[in-house]
């Protein structure tokens, strides 16, 4: 990124958990992935579950249960109750992309390194274990009392951090995530490995790539 050195990143988790600078991992290296197509049955109705999710957890607003949101938005689109709460039992099963754990490695040996997440405190606590490394700051939407892209998740994760915004590089995983990291002042990379469409055209990443290589260099 030229003339931008950030000193920390966020990564995000919860976007991409169904089917997703300070490095801040945002729904980022956290985009993990839960086999939702075979939850789902097919991956057509695991695309339509997942992007039924999406859209209720960004249009939430105020926190109300993450794991009601999985179930209803199965419902809405024909999935069984049993798979979804199939689903969150096997929350444990996540498996991030096959880069993510040596990307935060290198990252925390250089920055710190946050996620802000809209999954519950229960299920973030599990995908971070997956991860297989120590995140020192984890924000919840939970906590912070309201879904991303709000802005108190973002908020809370930059003052957990005492980094300023424009310091912190955002990894977004998903397309609401990079106007709302953009909105609160943090230049994002939005790693976009599936190929999502923009939400919203006022907010635009600095980078956009399918592979989470690329931020070590901007570090």
């Amino acid at each position: 990124m030229p003339g931008h050195n950030p000193v920390g990143s966020l990564y995000t988790h919860g976007a991409t958990a169904i089917p997703s600078h300070h490095v801040r991992l945002a729904d980022g290296p956290l985009e993990l992935l839960v086999p939702v197509e075979h939850s789902a049955g097919s991956d057509g109705v695991g695309f339509n579950w997942r992007t039924r999710y999406l859209h209720l957890t960004y249009h939430a607003g105020p926190y109300r249960s993450y794991e009601g949101i999985i179930k209803e938005a199965a419902h809405e689109v024909g999935v069984p109750y049993a798979r979804a709460e199939e689903l969150i039992q096997r929350w444990g099963e996540l498996e991030p992309w096959p880069e993510t754990s040596q990307v935060v490695r290198a990252l925390l040996e250089k920055v710190p390194v946050a996620v802000v997440t809209n999954a519950s405190i229960a299920l973030a606590n599990i995908a971070v274990t997956c991860l297989g490394r120590a995140i020192p700051t984890v924000v919840t939407a939970e906590e912070a009392g309201y879904y991303k892209p709000q802005p108190q998740p973002y908020r809370m994760a930059l003052d957990r951090l005492q980094c300023p915004a424009e310091s912190v590089l955002f990894v977004a995983g998903s397309a609401a995530d990079v106007p709302g990291a953009a909105a609160v002042g943090m230049p994002v990379f939005w790693h976009n490995r599936m190929r999502l469409s923009p939400v919203d055209a006022r907010g635009q990443p600095l980078y956009v790539t399918d592979s989470l290589w690329p931020i070590l260099d901007l570090m």
